[in-house]
């Protein structure tokens, strides 16, 4: 038996390094999938072009320009002289935002009753409420500095002290860093993916030369080639997740507080979802074509339902019920907590539970079914 296994799994790992587009599968998308998700999916906004429309022209209003361009949410790209030309920027995709100062606005604000207009292009919510919060808090603060100046002038020395404080402290990620969230994320899409597509289209690659009639009229039981079909992709697996662990925390300085043990039995749950429905996709499917098509029409819903993407909370109902099937979903709050939060299984027990039930449950589904057929 150990000799027929093990010439199933030496052939398999023959046939990979034969295919050079395997081989890239492999090796290279989970790099390039790294670095184009952990620069480009990121919810950091920064540098917004602002465009500006000064009437006043006076020290005030240089004074609050320097208030915006001091923050690192905007960046000063136009001044123009209309607001014509400010609607037409804005309407181009030129600037995203835009501040209108009014003629009399230091007189204005020497009354104490200033207002100055700033838009924002809200084609793009995720540009416009974050740099809407930005506007409000640098306006915000940069009026508080002109009260404290005010008091100061007339020698009334009173402190300037607001009712109420609230005083912020982030835990696990103090600067907000939104490749933290995405590269653990992409360790999981990598494990479920690849997997799952490897397995369903080696198998079907059998088929399809043939040789899947040769391997049944030999000694070999359908479980021992199964295990030899799946296990070779399972040791890759492994690899591209130690890939992706090295990379994102050397370059991204991504943290792994949590165990390192605990990290890879977490990820070997996963890996017997991705396998199942590899294996099942190819019980399915009789050409690479249909096994690619039938493992991405599960793919799709898992990466979207997941919480990969976006915040599960802010799904509707209906959908966030329907993410209780994906067994993404759990793994990703378990990837997350481990290496950004490094906490034990306690926390997260219910998530391994759930995750190894899922798997469990796919691969054996998968597994009689490919056994079936194969008789």
């Amino acid at each position: 038996m150990n000799s027929r296994l093990f010439s199933i799994i030496r052939k398999e790992f023959i046939q990979i390094m034969r295919d050079r587009r395997t081989l890239v599968i492999i090796l290279i998308i989970p790099i390039m999938q790294l670095f184009l998700l952990g620069y480009s999916a990121t919810n950091d906004i920064r540098n917004v072009p602002l465009a500006v429309f000064d009437q006043c022209r006076c020290a005030e209003s240089r004074a609050l320009l320097d208030a915006y361009r001091a923050a690192d949410y905007f960046r000063i790209a136009y001044t123009v002289g209309s607001e014509r030309e400010l609607r037409g920027l804005i309407e181009n995709g030129q600037a995203r935002a835009a501040i209108l100062i009014p003629p009399d606005y230091n007189q204005r604000l020497a009354a104490g009753d200033a207002r100055v207009a700033f838009i924002l292009d809200g084609s793009d919510p995720t540009v416009a409420s974050t740099a809407l919060s930005a506007a409000q808090f640098i306006g915000q603060s940069h009026a508080t500095v002109l009260m404290t100046e005010r008091l100061a002038r007339s020698g009334l020395n009173l402190p300037l002290q607001p009712p109420l404080q609230v005083r912020t402290t982030v835990w696990y990620n103090p600067d907000l860093v939104s490749s933290y969230f995405m590269i653990p994320g992409v360790i999981g899409m990598i494990l479920y993916a690849i997997t799952s597509i490897l397995t369903a289209t080696s198998v079907v690659r059998e088929r399809e030369r043939g040789t899947i009639e040769q391997l049944i009229v030999t000694p070999i039981r359908p479980w021992e080639l199964v295990i030899g079909k799946v296990l070779p992709y399972v040791i890759l697996a492994f690899i591209d997740t130690l890939e992706v662990l090295a990379l994102g925390h050397w370059w991204f300085g991504v943290p792994v507080r949590g165990d390192f043990g605990l990290i890879l039995g977490c990820s070997g749950l996963l890996l017997l979802s991705g396998l199942g429905i590899g294996l099942f996709a190819s019980t399915i499917a009789n050409t690479q074509q249909e096994a690619m098509l039938t493992v991405w029409m599960t793919l799709l819903p898992s990466i979207f339902l997941s919480g990969f993407f976006f915040p599960l909370e802010a799904m509707p109902k209906v959908l966030q019920w329907i993410s209780y099937i994906i067994p993404l979903r759990y793994y990703l709050v378990i990837i997350r907590a481990l290496l950004i939060k490094g906490v034990g299984a306690g926390p997260i027990w219910s998530e391994i539970l759930a995750l190894a039930l899922f798997g469990i449950a796919i691969m054996g589904a998968a597994s009689v079914r490919f056994r079936k057929r194969l008789d």
